[in-house]
């Protein structure tokens, strides 16, 4: 608890001092010095700076420390593999230049004893020294004597040696070397030899040697040595002193060995790149683990043949990736093949990672490599896609129906696919159902596109295949060719026209359904939980950093969208307000041209706002059938459409013109009129439970601006309105005969609708106003 408490203080010192200045570094540096004290209590630091901060603020701290900590391991794992090779490479070239020095000091120290020898005039083949001086003065008989065992053993080694050697008895001869070199080491500490005697012992065990060295290095060569012969050649080797040279040789074995394995593995002969990925990838890794396991067995984990195996086991990963982008990858992206371009990398990956064990963290080399070819697959995938959407809706009747029992893009029946979505009671036309499988199978095999870090890249690229989609769609709109200059990126403009309402509400049925469920829903797979850790609170953060990017990605689904819904909206609004000629049905001279007696008429809303109502009927039940259980989105469409036609009204400058400055002023059964008409609007959205707050407020500014025109005349507004409940029972009865639908008991309007009060309460509001 301690050390836990510890980093996060540490890291809240770090925090505090984020934004200090160049200038103030040493002040920095006495402020650290706290945690360089041998002193330093975590637990009274953290309760000094943390006792003003509240749960909450102690949580987000926690949190924020967390997600720093997560940076600064994926910083240092960039940073170290951004530099890696480098290291390796400059230590190997280190390494190799002690190896060349040692041996020319060796050559040096040959030829400098070699000089000396004979500098004196000795003879290098006389063993006269052997003999002691005071031999010299003994008497002419003693010509004949025993030779010592020393004499002996100088006389036999060089052919003992070679004997061993011939026979290739490898251990033999390196204990004969070893003992060649100590009694070279005594004799010339002890003076036993003279300096020809021990050049020769010298010059003889350094030939034996270097013959063995190459001998060992011919075995390590042979493509036929393997296993224990192999760490036996290379362990001989290590063991006269060539570290270097027997591991490269040892690499080398492991290298041609699964080379010479891999002439039998032909790409050709098999259609499926997995296979061949699975095959070379056992080939290949095997050959690398083997490899490491020996190196470590022989030569520890010393630095130097540590960053050699390193360096090469990269090599031979780098080689390995070429291959299956050659054979595999290339073909597979090119097509689109997401799912076999994927199915290669993951196999790849997979036999990859099983080397993380003897600390070969490869896996970011492959991936480095292969995701140029996935994102090839990746955007040629969504380009088919695009394409294979944007052909069935060229012939799309915009008819809704329940999904295909089967989809041609993998084979696999629609309900495998949709039974994960939920998806069996949703309607859409061809080309939706068309583009909603080919989502779900794309989202099939997204494992290498999250390590990949790619699950950004296809959410954006999906994103812009559904703009392309809903932009079809908004072409499909009657009145919308205008809008062809704006969609010149879309793809093809062959699309069929949506005539009907029917067929138009099923365009946005089509759209909203895929953004507000059926895509969120799929792509969903691209944010899993945290490999289900089970520290919780890891398990939150991860949730919490991910959803909010969820929730951003459908709100841009949403919001393209609301396109849609407004060039429907703008479209029927039109076709109401105007005439096929280009005249308005909603003019100021309706309400000023108004005359007679208010008692004889027979009041009902303008004809513009009664088509309204009925328009809004017949949408109404259209949506009901199409929009099951998504009521919602089906009142939002009513709810903007009515907007759209309000606000007209209410930005109409020369409607307003002619009411407040026209040559005739609004008189009291224009004002009547209007009023009428807007309570008609309030009592049908009320009713339809589709009046919103926006429309609400939209109302009583258009009637506040109308009651301030008939007020500049010198007349009081409410002196000539009748009371709220003939408004009301008027707007009822209307809609009584507009719907076919009785009127509600009493007159009164339905209580349970949430809009209801809402609308009264604001309509009193605009009679009892006295700005007038």
């Amino acid at each position: 608890m301690a050390s836990v408490k510890s980093s996060r203080s540490r890291a809240h010192a770090v925090t505090q001092s984020k934004g200090i200045s160049k200038d103030t570094g040493p002040k920095l540096e006495e402020n650290l010095n706290v945690f360089k004290s041998d002193n330093f209590d975590a637990d009274a630091f953290v309760q000094s700076k943390c006792h003003s901060l509240n749960e909450k603020e102690i949580r987000q701290l926690c949190s924020y420390l967390l997600e720093l900590k997560r940076a600064s391991a994926e910083e240092m794992r960039r940073s170290v593999y951004a530099n890696y090779t480098a290291f390796i490479r400059t230590s190997k070239e280190i390494s190799d230049l002690e190896g060349e020095l040692s041996s020319m000091k060796n050559l040096l120290s040959t030829q400098a004893t070699l000089i000396h020898g004979l500098a004196e005039g000795v003879h290098i083949d006389s063993l006269s020294d052997v003999v002691p001086e005071s031999t010299s003065d003994s008497s002419p008989t003693d010509d004949v004597r025993e030779p010592s065992d020393l004499e002996k053993w100088l006389t036999e080694f060089p052919d003992h040696l070679d004997v061993l050697l011939a026979e290739r008895r490898v251990d033999e001869a390196l204990l004969s070397l070893d003992d060649g070199e100590r009694v070279a080491s005594e004799a010339k500490e002890k003076k036993m030899l003279g300096h020809a005697v021990l050049l020769s012992l010298q010059t003889a065990i350094a030939e034996r040697r270097q013959k063995l060295a190459d001998q060992l290095a011919e075995i390590a060569c042979q493509p036929s040595t393997r296993g224990a012969e192999l760490r036996a050649a290379i362990s001989a080797l290590k063991k006269l002193g060539d570290g270097p040279r027997a591991h490269s040789l040892l690499l080398n074995a492991h290298y041609q060995k699964y080379q010479f394995n891999m002439k039998n593995l032909r790409p050709s002969s098999t259609s499926y790149g997995g296979a061949y990925t699975a095959a070379l990838s056992q080939l290949v890794f095997s050959g690398i683990a083997q490899a490491a396991t020996d190196s470590l067995a022989i030569f520890g984990k010393e630095p130097a043949y540590t960053s050699e195996l390193v360096m090469w086991s990269t090599k031979q990963t780098e080689a390995f990736a070429l291959l299956v982008k050659r054979h595999a990858l290339t073909s597979s992206a090119a097509a689109g093949g997401l799912r076999a371009a994927a199915e290669c990398v993951q196999i790849a990956l997979g036999h990859c990672s099983l080397l993380e064990a003897r600390g070969l963290a490869l896996c970011p080399v492959l991936l480095k490599l292969f995701r140029p070819s996935v994102e090839q697959a990746l955007d040629a995938n969504l380009k088919r896609i695009e394409e294979s959407t944007a052909a069935l809706a060229a012939a799309d009747d915009w008819e809704l129906t329940y999904p295909p029992s089967v989809t041609r893009t993998s084979g696999r029946s629609a309900g495998a696919v949709l039974g994960s979505t939920g998806a069996y009671q949703h309607k859409l036309s061809s080309s939706a159902h068309r583009f909603n499988l080919m989502v779900q199978d794309f989202f099939e095999d997204v494992g290498p596109l999250l390590s990949m870090q790619l699950g950004g890249k296809a959410l954006e690229g999906l994103f812009q295949v559904f703009n392309t989609y809903v932009n079809t769609l908004v072409r499909a709109l009657p009145g919308s060719m205008e809008e062809e200059a704006n969609f010149e990126d879309s793809g093809n403009k062959i699309v069929r026209m949506a005539e009907t309402e029917a067929q138009q509400i099923a365009l946005l049925a089509n759209a909203s359904l895929l953004a507000d469920e059926l895509l969120p829903r799929a792509a969903m797979k691209l944010a899993p939980l945290a490999n289900q850790k089970d520290d919780l609170q890891r398990r939150a953060s991860d949730r919490q950093s991910r959803h909010p990017e969820q929730r951003e990605w459908k709100k841009r689904l949403v919001n393209s969208v609301d396109r849609l819904k407004d060039s429907f909206c703008q479209q029927h609004a039109l076709d109401l307000i105007f005439t096929e000629e280009g005249d308005s049905h909603l003019t100021a001279e309706m309400y000023i041209n108004m005359e007679g007696n208010a008692d004889e008429m027979e009041w009902s809303p303008s004809l513009i706002f009664q088509k309204l109502y009925v328009k809004l009927n017949r949408m109404a039940a259209i949506a009901a059938d199409m929009f099951v259980g998504r009521e919602r989105f089906a009142m939002l469409l009513l709810m903007r459409l009515t907007e759209t036609v309000i606000l007209w009204l209410s930005q109409d400058q020369s409607f307003w013109d002619d009411i407040e400055e026209g040559p005739r002023p609004l008189g009291h059964l224009g004002l009547q009129q209007f009023y009428l008409d807007m309570k008609f609007v309030t009592c049908f959205a009320s009713q339809g439970r589709y009046l919103s707050r926006n429309l609400l407020r939209v109302v009583n500014d258009i009637i506040s601006k109308a009651m301030s025109a008939f007020a500049a005349t010198g007349m009081d507004p409410y002196s000539v309105l009748p009371e709220d409940e003939w408004f009301t029972e008027i707007a009822q009865d209307a809609m009584e005969k507009l719907s076919g639908k009785p009127k509600v008991a009493n007159g009164e309007r339905d209580l349970n609708s949430p809009t209801a009060s809402v609308s009264a309460q604001s309509m009193s509001s605009v009679r009892s106003h006295g700005s007038y």
